[in-house]
């Protein structure tokens, strides 16, 4: 066909996939993609092995397996103090980006609204535009990323549709705050406006900080999709597995396109991730086995000339260049890459107008000899 309509004209290949071509080519090693270097639990894989040698290999049911959805109703209700239905509020999806795009799917129209915050997660614009949303982006500032919810407020309006936030925020690792979600709730309430909050972090948290879910604030709850990943929790970003939480009126509609989207995901890893939640330690020990890997890896580039606020969650760290170079930050970590062997996310190309604050996202979840091995380059810039 010589002329094509595309419905997304300036959408090109993701960063993530850039730099860790980039990094595959030159032999760099590679703290840009978030995904860890190193194993899962082998427990979890000989759960998945045990389920597929006893015949789980056929579609699971369209919701997920019940017994999966049981325990995490189970353990969303302990965490937050919520009252989620298995039956008729979880839903297993093929991952979390899989959630957010049935979620829009399902909710936005034509000039619908969207607020989202900027740095944002590369897959919420292009779902919101396929569906003939108008986003409209707050900048976040650094170094705290906080919300200036005067500025929300502004924003609201007759066409407001849908507010997504994400907490523990990716790329920045900052997090919303109890006064945060009460704000927001404030905000929401007495409008039909949906939130989608984005909580695939939710485990990955530091320095006795606590998270504080949607599901917590029973105002923002009622109209709330949550969406989490197994993926990031357990190590096993190649599963694509997640899954929705969401009140039962709003979850109906969530499963009518998720039936035509994906149907059901994996039925072997639902069997073997039912088993494995039975053991809580599996999810509450996150917060100190990721610290220890973000304290290794900032005691190591403490004495760079790179600056940085410490990640309060999530497995990323931002690092400031200022000091070093005033090139701009896809430049910078496109000749890191080449030039020193080490990948990292430029931020960027997540902000405002491509807003550039001379900061890079760095992954460390990896081996304490990976971590190592990329601070001794950085410390040599």
């Amino acid at each position: 066909m010589k002329n094509i309509n595309s419905k997304l004209p300036e959408v090109s290949t993701t960063i993530f996939t850039v730099m860790s071509t980039l990094a595959n080519t030159y032999g760099a090693i590679n703290l840009s993609q978030g995904f860890p270097n190193f194993e899962t639990d082998k427990g979890l894989i000989d759960l998945v092995t045990l389920a597929m040698k006893k015949g789980h290999n056929q579609y699971a049911p369209m919701p997920g397996l019940l017994s999966l959805r049981e325990i995490i109703a189970q353990k969303t209700n302990t965490l937050y103090q919520s009252n989620y239905n298995p039956n008729t509020e979880v839903t297993i999806t093929s991952g979390a980006t899989q959630a957010i795009f049935t979620i829009i799917s399902a909710f936005i129209r034509p000039n619908d609204e969207v607020i989202i915050f900027k740095p944002a997660y590369d897959s919420y614009e292009p779902s919101i535009e396929l569906f003939g949303g108008t986003i409209v982006p707050i900048q976040l500032s650094m170094p705290d990323f906080t919300i200036d919810w005067q500025e929300v407020a502004t924003k609201i309006t007759s066409k407001t549709k849908m507010v997504i936030i994400n907490s523990p925020h990716n790329p920045s690792g900052s997090i919303l705050s109890k006064e945060d979600m009460l704000q927001l709730e404030k905000l929401l309430e007495g409008t039909d406006i949906i939130l989608l909050s984005d909580e695939v972090y939710e485990h990955i948290i530091f320095d006795g900080l606590a998270h504080q879910s949607a599901a917590k604030f029973p105002g923002l709850a009622e109209r709330s999709f949550i969406t989490a990943s197994f993926g990031k929790t357990f190590h096993t970003t190649g599963w694509k597995m997640g899954y929705c939480l969401a009140p039962r009126e709003l979850m109906a509609e969530f499963r009518k396109v998720h039936q035509f989207n994906v149907f059901c995901s994996s039925h072997p890893m639902q069997y073997a991730l039912a088993e494995y939640l039975k053991n809580a330690d599996t999810y509450l020990s996150l917060p100190n086995f990721y610290q220890e890997k973000r304290d290794l890896f900032l005691s190591l580039v403490k004495d760079s000339r790179f600056s940085f606020t410490p990640a309060s969650g999530t497995y990323f760290q931002l690092l400031k260049y200022s000091a070093i170079t005033d090139e701009g930050d896809v430049a910078f970590a496109e000749r890191l890459t080449k030039e020193h062997n080490i990948a990292s996310i430029p931020v960027s190309v997540f902000n405002l107008n491509q807003q550039d604050d001379k900061v890079l996202r760095f992954c460390f979840a990896k081996t304490e000899d990976t971590l190592k091995r990329a601070a001794e380059v950085l410390c040599k810039i």
